[in-house]
């Protein structure tokens, strides 16, 4: 079915009242919004911390919460692979599975895929790839895909694409641009659409503006719910990743959400508001809490140098978290040269509060027309480095 056909006829159409986008007030390009959903409204810009595998590691969930998660994210690739998505099914799926009363989004598994290399193989009908665990054989389709997501429960599904890696030739960017198209219109017709459920689409085409503007351009015939922008962090530089958003972003439909997948640092982050993005996912907050980097408003912290043994300050003077109120980096320091697990669970606590913090200042910002004044006052502290006097 060509994708015009499917537009004409709008069987996928978004017709609930419950799932829908509003875009409250901009400050130039950037967005303030609210998304209502079956499980809760989020406020955007907003950052959904990763729980993979159904959980965010070295984190309890209601830390997660009290950190103001509004939503979190988990992935199709992983959960089909363990424990398998028709347990989860049966378990009432992953929000129920993994105790998260507030709403979901699942990522297809392209991206994972992608990062397999030799262990997969793209062919127009989807990929057939070994798991990472022992091997296996599975194939994974547009529908196969859906169904799983469907299954999950997810309140926000992806559709599967082809994420290609930087650089890549035009060529390449247009074949895997193309089959992702064809794979969203795929993923479409393969939705369950409920009451307060909703779908996004995925914007590809690497860095050449014509290909993400024929990208978003057909996708938007698909009426999805949302509006997702792949293919970008895998290498490409920030300030290429810049100019590519300020190219898509000018072809996205206003009264939808935009998310930017898989990104990235606050500084990535804050760039990206500014180019009209409204949503964020990103491991780094909590792998670089098991790792002993922490994310300050001076910049990142390595808790492991040696100049942190004696030191009597929080991690960031300006944190609300409950690591900077009550431990030092000393032993925050202590507990990493101990190899004690509580390290990385508190790192990976103050770095998540970190980010949700990040995006409420920034939502403050943009209602206050005065995000470009927040912009200059957070990236002068940040780039400072920690530098603060003990």
């Amino acid at each position: 079915m060509a994708i015009v056909a499917f537009s004409q006829k709008r069987i996928k159409s978004n017709l609930s009242n419950y799932f829908n986008y509003k875009l409250i007030s901009k400050d130039k390009n950037a967005r303030l919004g609210k998304l209502f959903t079956a499980h809760g409204e989020i406020d955007t810009p907003i950052f959904m911390p990763v729980g993979t595998a159904a959980t965010v590691k070295a984190i309890h969930l209601k830390d997660v919460e009290l950190s103001g998660a509004q939503i979190i994210l988990s992935n199709t690739y992983h959960l089909m692979l363990r424990p398998g998505y028709e347990n989860i099914r049966k378990l009432g799926g992953v929000r129920k599975f993994m105790g998260w009363e507030k709403p979901l989004l699942t990522d297809s598994g392209g991206f994972q895929i992608m990062s397999l290399g030799k262990l997969r193989k793209v062919e127009d009908e989807g990929v057939t790839f070994k798991s990472h665990l022992d091997g296996s054989k599975y194939f994974l389709s547009p529908k196969i895909s859906t169904d799983i997501q469907n299954a999950l429960d997810a309140t926000i599904t992806m559709q599967l694409d082809e994420c290609i890696p930087y650089p890549a030739s035009y060529e390449e960017a247009e074949r895997a641009m193309k089959l992702s198209l064809d794979w969203a219109l795929k993923s479409r017709e393969a939705f369950e659409n409920r009451n307060g459920y909703g779908q996004f689409g995925i914007v590809q085409g690497s860095v050449y503006s014509d290909l993400r503007r024929q990208s978003a351009k057909d996708l938007t015939k698909l009426d999805f719910d949302g509006y997702a922008i792949g293919g970008l962090a895998v290498g490409e530089g920030q300030k290429l990743m810049f100019e590519t958003l300020e190219n898509t972003t000018l072809h996205m439909q206003d009264n939808k959400p935009r998310y930017l997948m898989g990104v990235g640092k606050p500084d990535d982050i804050i760039g990206a508001v500014k180019r009209g993005v409204d949503m964020f996912d990103c491991v780094l907050p909590t792998r670089s809490g098991r790792t002993g980097q922490a994310f300050t408003s001076r910049g990142q912290v390595n808790i492991k140098n040696s100049r942190h043994n004696l030191d009597i300050r929080p991690l960031d003077n300006s944190c609300s978290c409950y690591t900077c109120k009550n431990y030092t980096r000393a032993y925050l320091h202590h507990l990493f040269k101990a190899q004690e697990i509580l390290g990385l669970m508190l790192l990976s606590w103050h770095n998540i509060h970190f980010y949700l913090n990040l995006m409420k200042n920034i939502r403050e910002a943009i209602k206050d027309k005065s995000f470009e004044t927040y912009e200059s006052y957070f990236l002068e502290n940040y780039y400072s480095g920690d530098i603060d006097p003990l």
